[in-house]
């Protein structure tokens, strides 16, 4: 499994209230997003004006918690454990950080594993942590609140999507008018039901070769087709006034094998602008290689060498559906969105109190 627990520490441009009112010097925020294949913990405190805040600690582990999901319907026992491990980490970060704000959610694996509920108690029981299984709106919403901040405010669309283990979210932002100023706003959203967990184990799992890609392509072709005809799902108006934002480990990957870097750096990855034809041309050298090949990557490895070829086939399907010259990578989505939502909500409860407070006085 893979830890990447040093992660960045920079500050993160967000909207917020512009004037703040006095707010606790130790106020620290945890997020922690249990996804269908990564676990993943921010800690963060608020700093300056704007929504502003700097990153403490981070956490991220493999723990492929919907291993199995798709042919049992349930989570298993070894997915369990790997996960209450990785939780017991998050907790324990935690406790250390002294956080006094905290929410943590789980995605589609625990939406659709029958065992769930148990899985939910257990973790309370074990680490103290209280997952929320979130909807795929509220979930959509989030990603696009954590990475609303890196959409180009001279265009008017962008069309984020999120490759996740076991479904993808695409999120059409909207920016009308096109300023710096103007806060993107989310005009659509869809979940499609398929990830790169839950397509992997469909074509076996590892090794995954390039013989199996031509059909992971064509699943991916049909869920999208029978979701957006489902949920009448249009996205974004073709044009040079829109653009993709990707968030999430394929998008990260290929970035980073782009940039040629020997070890994945969240610091050069995330914000950086891509063109199109770069992202298919490092996916395409991918999908050409072995699972030794791949594995051998810095910003692979072997515990997602299995993952990619899925993940560039989900990412091929959205890229025939939405043509766009440039991509901007993220990294970053989910985690911050929930401490962006954190922030307000307690930003929104220290005005009430401080209001409360001069009338009061003013009364006396």
């Amino acid at each position: 499994m893979t830890d990447r627990s040093a992660e960045d520490s920079a500050g993160y441009p967000a909207h917020g209230p512009d004037r703040a009112a006095p707010r606790p010097a130790r106020d620290t925020y945890a997020a922690i997003d249990l996804g269908t294949n990564n676990c993943r913990l921010l800690i963060a405190r608020p700093e300056g004006r704007g929504g502003a805040f700097r990153v403490i600690d981070a956490f991220s582990r493999s723990v492929r918690l919907g291993e199995g999901l798709g042919a049992s319907g349930r989570l298993s026992d070894a997915a369990i454990e790997r996960t209450v491990q990785a939780l017991r980490v998050c907790a324990s970060k935690m406790r250390r950080a002294g956080v006094t704000h905290a929410r943590a959610i789980a995605t589609e694996a625990c939406r659709s594993a029958a065992n769930s509920a148990a899985f939910i108690r257990r973790i309370e029981d074990e680490t103290g942590l209280r997952l929320e299984i979130v909807s795929p709106g509220e979930e959509a919403r989030l990603c696009a609140q954590g990475c609303a901040p890196l959409t180009d405010p001279a265009l008017e669309d962008a069309l984020v999507f999120d490759i996740g283990g076991g479904s993808t979210e695409l999120i059409w932002l909207r920016r009308t008018p096109p300023a710096p100023e103007t806060r993107p706003r989310m005009a659509a959203w869809i979940s499609v039901p398929i990830g790169v967990v839950s397509l992997a184990e469909r074509f076996g799992g590892a090794p995954l070769s390039a013989e199996d890609y031509p059909a992971m392509r064509a699943a991916a072709d049909a869920a999208f087709d029978a979701s957006f005809a489902e949920a009448n799902f249009t996205g974004p108006p073709a044009g040079e006034s829109r653009h993709l934002l990707g968030t999430s480990g394929t998008v990260t990957t290929l970035a980073g094998i782009h940039l040629g870097l020997a070890r994945y750096d969240r610091k050069r990855v995330d914000g950086l602008w891509m063109q199109t034809g770069d992202v298919a041309a490092v996916a395409a050298m991918l999908v050409g290689q072995d699972f030794a090949a791949r594995a051998s990557h810095g910003c692979v490895g072997a515990d997602r060498a299995d993952l990619v070829l899925p993940g560039c086939a989900i990412l091929d399907a959205i890229l025939t559906r939405f043509p766009s010259r440039r991509i901007r990578i993220a990294d970053r989505g989910l985690r911050e969105g929930i401490l962006l939502t954190l922030m307000a909500r307690a930003e929104k409860e220290r005005h009430r109190r401080h209001r409360r407070g001069r009338r009061n006085g003013a009364a006396s």
